[in-house]
């Protein structure tokens, strides 16, 4: 067994990865489901906040979706007061997604959820910064472009 080291869990980068994503979402999750939200309406309200008025296609883009998948999401925070639908005007067939009043206010909120979840990584702010820096720089080695990776 010892000729096959890089083989050992442990030692994967993927499993660090998989296993650091999984507390860092657990921590959002736990926080985020007292205001009513699921990790992924978080990344969809994120891109929001920083990218108002996108259609369905280019905030599936932004948030590395698919349509299917990111539908069901859209519905339930349109069914929450937090998001607005609606069909082009020049396109019918492209929709729109807007905050509504509800989800802007909700940025403060989230924002103090998200200091929480930085303050529970136990990392300091240059160490913060320096992983997350170094994550952008591996996704973007991976072939994974800025605008994919635009609500980090």
């Amino acid at each position: 067994m010892s000729d096959f080291k890089n083989l050992y869990l442990n030692n994967q980068l993927c499993f660090a990865l998989y296993s650091a994503t999984h507390a860092v979402t657990r921590a959002y999750r736990e926080h985020l489901s007292k205001i009513g939200l699921t990790y992924p309406q978080y990344l969809v309200m994120l891109a929001l906040w920083q990218h108002q008025n996108q259609t369905v296609k280019s905030l599936a883009e932004l948030l590395n979706l698919d349509s299917p998948t990111l539908t069901p999401l859209l519905k339930r925070l349109e069914n929450t007061k937090l998001i607005n639908r609606t069909r082009s005007k020049q396109d019918e067939r492209i929709v729109i997604i807007s905050l509504t009043d509800t989800g802007i206010a909700l940025k403060e909120t989230v924002n103090k959820i998200q200091q929480k979840v930085s303050c529970e990584t136990g990392l300091s702010e240059f160490e913060y910064i320096e992983l997350r820096t170094k994550l952008h720089h591996l996704l973007d080695s991976m072939g994974v472009t800025e605008q994919k990776r635009a609500v980090a």
